[in-house]
């Protein structure tokens, strides 16, 4: 039966959504680069009774065939080469009995199979289950085992990781193993996999409503969880929304510093390759090479990590002067805060392209800080990109006060459809069809956000709320400090007492006097720390993020 106020609703929103797409295509250069085969290709993508991701590759290999998709090291592909390799790997995956429903592991540095073997398993309905190549068999076993996979992409020399939890994974048969770079006895080969099928792939036109990206959180805290993000038709205007929100152009040469198994690095890919840019892939982030890639390669975006910035600027004024960085347009930063004065710092050196948003894996992009906002107020995360609905809520889910801190809800068209197998961690984090992540957050007057940590991280001191977030911006404004985190730890008298962890500059010299004398000069009592650890280094995770729980079982040796 048709469904009326459905299709009212859908006819009303039409023009806001055809007022978006024309502006990114206009502001883009998109729209004016688009040849018949090119508007044949995105009718037949619109007109598809699903969509995704993979769909974008169709459209430019039929408008920009020769155009460079993707460079790695001496190597390049082509919009159309790189269709056709997805193409013939998804009819490869189809041979090995993988398609809809099936879970395949991705467990890769920075490489084109990472990106391919994601489209390929959208184009047979797969899941793309991205996790870290760092992790141990253990890991594995736990990975595959609650992902369901059915197959395991690796880097040949990860072997030794593989095999052993091969040996307890009974679903995953050893020809489903695929090994990239080299080739191994006892698995098969990605490239003869590629290789063996002919191009073109005909799709199953409804498998995109299977297909799916498996992105396993970080797991600092207990296990990770894999969070499930299918492909609504919905969800392409709300990445044109924030697309309408960027300087991002089709000519653009993209650098990927991230690991692609990590949302910041996988989403700017896509968001590039929507655009029809060029993606330029580093193997793995060192400050130096850095500057030297955005010299060579001419490049005009990238997203990384604060970290990523803080290693950058700290190369020194000689060797920074070293390298041209004039091409650049936008630098993206996310995926842990971003310090006032780092950001600051930024612009000073490369101008004022930096761009601070806020996201998770669960949520997709929430809020965007243009140059404009970060002069303004360093630390913000910006405002709320246009399409997403912002609540801060109390313990009690209420609205708490302007100005007030809150746990930060967001809804819009790009939230996960959950946590694979944890209904309880799914519900836990919804309120009224609103996902949180955990993050606390105020807004101010301008209607820009401010991160004030993670629920988790909050500390109660003697009945008094501190915010970590706070204590840090403070610590970070000392001149002759590098990094700091605010943990708290368990104190018979106050519950709680605040520790700061502190990485000086080079050649500082600080001692706990100065620094509590620092922050009682801009801190009520409760919120300055009573104590004060100097280290020569902050400990994170692959993605940048500090690991504050290791912090806060801390045994006092640096």
């Amino acid at each position: 039966m048709l469904n009326l106020p459905s299709l009212r609703d859908r006819l009303s929103d039409l023009p806001d959504r055809a007022r978006v797409a024309l502006r990114v295509g206009n502001q883009s250069g998109l729209l004016w680069g688009l040849t018949r085969a090119g508007v044949r290709a995105i009718v037949d993508a619109l007109g598809a009774s699903a969509q995704s991701p993979a769909q974008i590759y169709r459209v430019h290999a039929a408008n920009s065939p020769d155009k460079i998709a993707l460079r790695y090291r001496d190597k390049s592909l082509s919009f159309s080469e790189f269709d056709a390799r997805a193409d013939r790997l998804a009819a490869g995956l189809k041979s090995r009995g993988l398609g809809r429903g099936s879970a395949i592991i991705l467990m890769m540095r920075n490489c084109p199979e990472f990106l391919e073997l994601q489209v390929a398993a959208t184009r047979i309905g797969a899941s793309a289950v991205s996790v870290s190549w760092r992790s141990t068999a253990t890991e594995l076993v736990y990975l595959a085992s609650h992902s369901g996979a059915k197959a395991i992409a690796f880097d040949h020399d990860l072997w030794n990781t593989v095999e052993p939890a091969w040996r307890s994974l009974a679903k995953i048969e050893a020809r489903n193993l695929l090994a990239i770079g080299g080739n191994l006895p006892a698995a098969g080969s990605y490239e003869e996999l590629c290789s063996g099928h002919s191009h073109p792939f005909v799709e199953d036109t409804h498998s995109a409503k299977d297909a799916a990206v498996v992105i396993y959180t970080s797991g600092t805290t207990g296990k990770p969880k894999g969070a499930v993000r299918r492909f609504p038709k919905d969800a392409l205007t709300q990445t044109l929304r924030f697309l309408a929100e960027t300087p991002l152009r089709t000519d653009d040469v993209h650098l990927v510093t991230c690991p692609l198994y990590h949302s910041t690095a996988f989403g700017f890919v896509a968001l590039s390759h929507i655009l029809g840019a060029t993606v330029v892939i580093m193997d793995e982030f060192k400050p130096e090479q850095f500057l030297h890639d955005v010299e060579r390669y001419r490049i005009t975006t990238t997203a990384v990590v604060p970290t990523m910035l803080h290693r950058v600027l700290a190369l020194g004024p000689e060797v920074l002067a070293k390298y041209s960085s004039r091409s650049l347009r936008a630098i993206f930063s996310g995926g842990a805060p971003l310090p006032g004065p780092l950001a600051t710092a930024v612009m000073d050196h490369f101008g004022d392209l930096l761009y601070n948003f806020y996201g998770a894996t669960e949520t997709g992009l929430v809020t965007l800080a243009k140059p404009v906002d970060l002069r303004a107020a360093p630390s913000t995360i910006g405002k709320v990109v246009p399409g997403n609905l912002v609540r801060l809520l109390d313990d009690d889910g209420r609205e708490v006060k302007p100005g007030a801190v809150g746990e930060l809800f967001t809804r819009n068209s790009l939230l996960v459809e959950g946590y694979h197998k944890d209904e309880h961690a799914t519900k836990s984090s919804m309120r009224d069809g609103y996902f949180s992540v955990g993050d606390l957050a105020r807004c101010n007057r301008d209607g820009r956000y401010f991160i004030e940590g993670r629920k988790r991280d909050m500390i109660i001191s003697g009945g008094v709320n501190v915010y970590p977030a706070e204590v840090e911006g403070v610590l970070e404004a000392h001149p002759e400090i590098a990094e700091v985190a605010v943990v708290g730890v368990v104190d018979q008298e106050w519950g709680e007492r605040v520790r700061a962890f502190v990485v000086p500059k080079a050649g500082a010299a600080l001692d706990e006097g100065t620094l509590k004398l620092w922050c009682r000069e801009r801190l009520a009592g409760p919120k300055v720390p009573r104590d004060f650890v100097l280290l020569e280094g902050l400990p994170r995770n692959p993605t940048g993020k500090v690991l504050k729980r290791e912090l806060r079982e801390w045994s006092g040796t640096a």
